[in-house]
């Protein structure tokens, strides 16, 4: 796990899996004008919240319901988050 803490002492922790080891799941839903939604990971185990900064980080303009994603994870405040997404 990488740790780092922002300037403003926000301590982000982010798990590193590697391009091989990346997470898979399916998009649940994700509604862009709430600016967030989740994904439904491969592996099983609770669905994972996506916010709207990372599918545009992502360079994409939002997440269709049952597109397949790969993603990593990242904690923040003690929430955990997709990051990093590519559609597959």
């Amino acid at each position: 796990m990488d740790c780092r803490v922002t300037p403003r002492g926000i301590r982000l922790e982010k798990r590193v899996y590697g391009d091989a080891d990346m997470a898979t799941g399916t998009v649940k839903w994700f509604n862009p004008t709430k600016g967030y939604g989740f994904i439904q990971p491969d592996s099983g185990g609770s669905d994972v919240f996506v916010h709207v900064t990372a599918v545009q980080k992502a360079g994409l303009q939002g997440l269709d319901e049952n597109a397949k994603v790969e993603y990593e994870l990242e904690n923040q405040r003690g929430k955990t988050s997709a990051i990093d997404l590519k559609l597959l």
